[in-house]
């Protein structure tokens, strides 16, 4: 082929390259011209698809489009994650995760990669929890309760939204630091799990604040204490578990969004932004420290490096405190 040719063919390939990058970052600019799920591994009324509920108002109110939330429950978040992790990389798929999200890496044998298979979006925002008991226990702290539990063992029984989750990974740590045993009950979900310790069917759970605190309010539940390291403004008076006889336990649960991975850079880092700008919005900032979360932000690489020492974290937790899956 003569020279001329092979330049001329070259210089048609580099054309249509940049044409193709050119309409690609212009819709890429335009996102979203679509309604954006947002995908939640757990029932309505949790601390999770609330989190998710009232991103997505935010999300809707800057954009101008619809962001539905997909309640989409089964082994223990691994469901929704798979169907995050196999769906198309344009960013009309999102998913919101939680501690189990990092934990189930080492507690099953997952058809996704945790850490490869998804894009961090965003940290939007951590939760203490507080130990609750249904309102008859004949506990008022959790002195009591750790004595009531040493003097019968396995019969106190502790409820969570599944193996792996932020409330069953709280009793665990619990268990071990204060040296009792006790029979966890798992359930799908915060919320179902919370309904029964309400009902008085449960005896105990580690409830996300958010949750948790109108029951206490309304005295359908007793509070004993707070997970995190210090007392929370919402509710000064109640004491943290390592200060009520526990040394140096604390607990945490987190949220945020990840996407599919391969999701463009550019589209990861608008909804970063908008994320980012909805937790600091005002009058939502004002509504989840009410409800006792505390909003975080950031950026999405300082969510993907969070992510990677949370997995290494809960990887040790599930090794020392002897967690199996159950199904």
């Amino acid at each position: 082929m003569q020279w001329w040719k092979r330049i001329s063919k070259l210089g048609v390939a580099v054309w249509a390259a940049v044409m193709v990058a050119g309409v690609t970052a212009c819709a890429h600019a335009e996102y979203p011209v679509k309604p954006i799920r947002i995908i939640v591994p757990f029932p309505a009324g949790g601390s999770t698809d609330l989190l998710a509920r009232g991103i997505g108002e935010r999300l809707t109110a800057a954009w101008g489009q619809s962001v539905v939330v997909d309640n989409r429950l089964g082994a223990d978040g691994i469901v929704a994650s798979q169907i995050v992790a196999k769906s198309d990389p344009d960013g009309y798929t999102l998913l919101m995760v939680a501690i189990g999200h990092a934990a189930n890496a080492s507690l099953y044998k997952l058809p996704y990669d945790t850490l490869r298979d998804f894009s961090a979006v965003a940290l939007a925002a951590d939760v203490p929890m507080v130990l609750v008991t249904r309102a008859d226990m004949k506990v008022s702290n959790v002195a009591e309760l750790v004595q009531l539990a040493r003097d019968k063992p396995s019969q106190i029984n502790c409820a969570s939204g599944g193996v792996g989750a932020s409330h069953h990974l709280a009793a665990e740590l619990f268990r071990i630091a204060a040296k009792i045993r006790f029979q966890h009950i798992q359930y799908k979900g915060a919320a179902p799990a919370l309904m029964d310790v309400v009902a008085g069917r449960v005896d105990m759970m580690f409830a996300p604040m958010m949750v948790s605190m109108p029951h206490v309010k309304q005295g359908r539940l007793k509070a004993l204490g707070v997970t995190s390291p210090r007392r929370v403004s919402i509710a000064p008076d109640l004491p943290t578990i390592a200060e009520s006889g526990v040394p140096g336990y604390e607990s945490r649960a987190w949220y945020g969004l990840v996407a599919p991975a391969r999701v463009p850079r550019d589209i990861i880092a608008k909804l970063n932004r908008a994320t980012d700008a909805a937790l600091r919005n005002s009058a939502f900032r004002e509504r989840l420290i009410t409800l006792g979360a505390v909003p975080v932000g950031g950026t999405s690489e300082e969510f993907s490096a969070f992510i990677e020492q949370e997995v290494k974290k809960y990887a040790l937790v599930v090794k020392q405190g002897g967690i199996k899956a159950e199904h």
